[in-house]
């Protein structure tokens, strides 16, 4: 349980925030951070002494926002705000206190303004309108602080900045312009039902398929040793596991993670939620989301993209007791984006299996790309192998970006060329990710039942990205060790994280994908070859069962190297080095096994 502080924020032992500015000025906001362009900015305002449990709920009916203004470019940003108690309880557990905070993140170096506008009134949270309730206490209070350059590099998200949507098929960070694509944990979506968060539990034992996990919470403990010395901790060492396994994820080159904020109300897990108890809709638990918040940021430094799922299929009419924007599901959205849309690499997802009209869907990305200042993409999980269909009613919506596809891994590739074309074709193009692969009881199964991994590599991975889609997440299934529910051990797939850190490799280092189209048409000869290709320049051709090739060539000569997507490494010569274009050509086996899969890249 909580107990009571009311102390004021201090800096962490741990580092998690540098002291901006000296104390808090009277008026003034608390601005902490390290104060460059991509890095979290949070202000704190002295406000109302209130708690988690007090009349009037500090959630529902008090109304924090702030804009933030770059006077010399003209960009402004409104972040919704949120209670955060004592203003360090990710330390103290306190549920009480008199700290108020919005987080931010830069988008340009120089001076940002600022101005809060707080109110309260009933419901005034729920409400967009900017004069719902009264003003009070620090309302209007103003301030000024200067953003430096960032000094990141490599993975971390604060190199390479905001992960945005652009009008095209793959996302692109705006700070560096390099294009995303996916290799990520689908599993274990109950990633945050974590033992050393506050409060957090198995609310009971599952049913269904999951009935054989009874009470289960993760420790994460094979990952304790990958924690390392610097890395971010709570109360004196708390977090170990999780951080250490997000370590060990970054470090295979994984660069997502799926999870799910709430699988109460006949959810699988029935072990994570946001609020202060789990039979508790509008007050939430600031000590844990404080906890949540140190996960998160390690995240944006490793280079992890949060996929943050809001609902699953058995709960997606429940929050709140019916479908659309009533008034639970609105605070809870909010919250949300309160807390976490800051985060530079972030894709919002409507919910697993999600069974909502498309109607209640447009209503929720709307009201989330309100209050999200960052416009993170929006998506929505589909159900089992009906992606072709799923999206009819949201392509072309401008508040959706990218998909969440649950179906057959052979069927991958089919998936992001019809899918590509489809949203294409509405003016707006879509990212094609697939997230979750079938059947449930299997989905990728660990190294020890499945070394070689051919059809989730072949299948699922390139056939992906052979189609121009945006990359994949890992499902694990029921039926094997360290699955959906109870992974303790991502060591348990080490091999398919290798194999996706191979495919993103080739598609990074050789290809300009985001340009490239595919053209399965161009080859001929070898079973299911498949083709991506870039206006006759650049050909990646994929033989799924090895074999010898025919492509249809440009003018000129072209150069013939291969990769082994099994093994990564560097290119390899085949017999045939190079083939004069135009016409049909030859080229060539590959260089080894040759009924093995195989990519040829061919460059003119």
């Amino acid at each position: 349980m909580h107990s009571m502080a009311t102390h004021l924020i201090r800096r962490s032992a741990l580092g998690l925030f540098a002291l901006a500015l000296g104390c808090q000025a009277a008026g003034k906001a608390q601005v902490q951070g390290e104060l460059k362009r991509w890095h979290r900015v949070t202000l704190t305002f002295d406000g109302p002494t209130t708690s988690e449990d007090a009349t009037p709920n500090p959630f529902r009916n008090f109304r924090l926002n702030v804009t933030f203004t770059h006077p010399r470019s003209g960009k402004s940003l409104t972040v919704p705000g949120f209670y955060a108690a004592d203003g360090n309880s990710a330390e103290t557990s306190a549920t009480s206190g008199n700290k108020w905070r919005a987080h931010f993140t830069p988008l340009e170096a120089g001076d940002w303004k600022y101005i809060a506008s707080f109110r309260t009134g009933e419901d005034a949270a729920l409400s967009a309108d900017p004069q719902a309730g009264s003003p009070t206490a620090f309302d209007g209070v103003s301030g000024t602080f200067r953003i430096a350059a960032t000094d990141k590099k490599g993975a971390d998200h604060r190199a390479k900045g905001l992960l945005e949507y652009v009008g095209q098929h793959h996302l692109r960070f705006a700070g560096n312009g390099e294009h995303y694509l996916k290799g990520g944990a689908d599993s274990p979506e109950n990633f945050l039902a974590y033992h050393e968060f506050d409060d957090t539990y198995d609310l009971d034992a599952d049913s269904g398929s999951y009935r054989e996990v009874g009470i289960f919470i993760h420790k994460y403990e094979p990952h304790v040793k990958d924690w390392r010395p610097g890395d971010p901790a709570w109360k004196g060492g708390k977090g170990k596991g999780i951080i250490g396994a997000l370590n060990y994820l970054a470090g295979k080159g994984v660069n997502s993670v799926y999870f799910l904020t709430y699988n109460l109300d006949g959810g699988d897990g029935r072990d994570t939620w946001m609020w202060t108890g789990p039979q508790v809709r509008d007050r939430f638990d600031a000590s844990k989301l404080d906890q949540w918040e140190i996960v998160f940021a390690h995240m944006d430094r490793l280079g992890i993209m949060l996929h943050v799922v809001t609902q699953e299929t058995e709960n997606d009419r429940k929050l709140g007791g019916g479908p659309g924007l009533n008034p639970v599901r609105r605070l809870h959205y909010r919250e949300l984006c309160a807390r976490f849309s800051h985060h530079l690499a972030l894709v919002w997802n409507l919910g697993e299996e999600n069974n909502t009209p498309d109607q209640d869907r447009q209503e929720i990305a709307r009201y989330i790309r309100g209050l999200d200042a960052y416009r993170h993409p929006i998506t929505v999980h589909t159900h089992n192998n009906k992606q072709l269909s799923f999206y009819d009613g949201l392509f072309g919506d401008p508040n959706f970006e990218v998909t969440s596809i649950q179906g057959a891994m052979r069927n991958y590739h089919r998936d992001a060329v019809v899918l590509r074309k489809r949203s294409a074709e509405t003016g707006r193009k879509w990212a094609i990710f697939g997230d979750e692969q079938p059947p449930a009881s299997t989905g990728v199964m660990p190294d020890a039942n499945d070394p070689n991994h051919d059809e989730p590599r072949i299948q699922a991975l390139w056939g992906n990205l052979m189609g121009g889609g945006s990359g994949v997440e890992w499902y694990f299934g029921f039926s094997y060790p360290h699955m959906d529910i109870n992974l303790e051990d991502f060591r348990s797939r080490d091999r398919m994280w290798d194999q996706t850190r191979y495919a993103l490799e080739f598609f990074r280092r050789y290809l300009p994908f985001w340009e490239m189209e595919p053209a399965d048409e161009l080859a001929s000869g070898a079973k299911d070859a498949r083709v991506l290709t870039r206006d006759d320049q650049i050909y990646a051709v994929q033989l799924p069962a090895g074999g010898e090739a025919t492509l249809k060539l440009g003018s000129g000569a072209y150069t013939v190297q291969w990769y082994n997507p099994r093994a990564g490494g560097a290119l390899q010569a085949g017999t045939v080095r190079q083939v004069q274009g135009p016409g049909v050509k030859s080229i060539g086996p590959p260089p080894a096994e040759p009924d093995k899969d195989w990519v040829a890249l061919v460059k003119r």
